[in-house]
């Protein structure tokens, strides 16, 4: 009788748990640090770290999406010419937070655009956030200092994520380790 009793306290904690509404479940990303490719809208590249976003020219049909995503902030490294709209404008009807860093060339990839992007990526108060270029090639350059000067990780694996993300430009990477030297010095 014992072992009965036993059975069918089980069954009814077993029977609760499986009613639970999904909230009250465990997180299902074990884990949200590790860099990933995900999905959202039409975005092509599209990584994914933690509550930053590392992505190529989102279409003005994919700032809905990014709102309704939770993302507070949007980071633009394009400069105005590239654009045939204005995409600043349009996320700030948006009520999302707008900040344009432009940088095309690799000369145009100075230690003050490295320090401003660094901020940004930095201030939690605007996470979760989506940093932009055309193909994310620009957004891979200011991922590798942000990885190795902020995140700490090694040079190597840094520019390993950062070729993941989109880097592919060797006067990109020149610089970036340029400005990681003279800020380790």
């Amino acid at each position: 009788m014992p072992n009965f009793t036993l059975f069918r306290t089980l069954l009814c904690f077993s029977l609760i748990a499986l009613t639970l509404p999904a909230s009250a479940k465990p997180e299902a990303d074990p884990s949200p640090l590790e860099l990933k490719s995900v999905t959202l809208g039409q975005i092509t590249p599209l990584h994914r770290r933690g509550q930053i976003y590392l992505a190529g020219q989102p279409a003005k049909t994919d700032f809905p999406l990014i709102q309704k995503e939770g993302i507070k902030t949007v980071v633009n490294l394009r400069t105005e010419k590239e654009l045939d709209w204005d995409e600043g404008g349009y996320v700030r009807m948006l009520e999302l937070h707008y900040v344009s860093i432009p940088f095309l060339a690799p000369d145009t990839l100075t230690p003050a655009v490295f320090d401003q992007c660094r901020a940004v990526l930095n201030d939690q108060a605007r996470h979760p956030l989506i940093l932009h270029s055309a193909s994310a090639n620009r957004v891979g350059a200011i991922w590798l200092v942000h990885r190795v000067l902020d995140d700490d990780l090694d040079m190597d694996a840094a520019l390993k994520e950062a070729q993941q993300v989109g880097l592919r430009t060797p006067g990109y990477i020149d610089q970036a380790k340029a400005y990681i030297a003279a800020q380790k010095k």
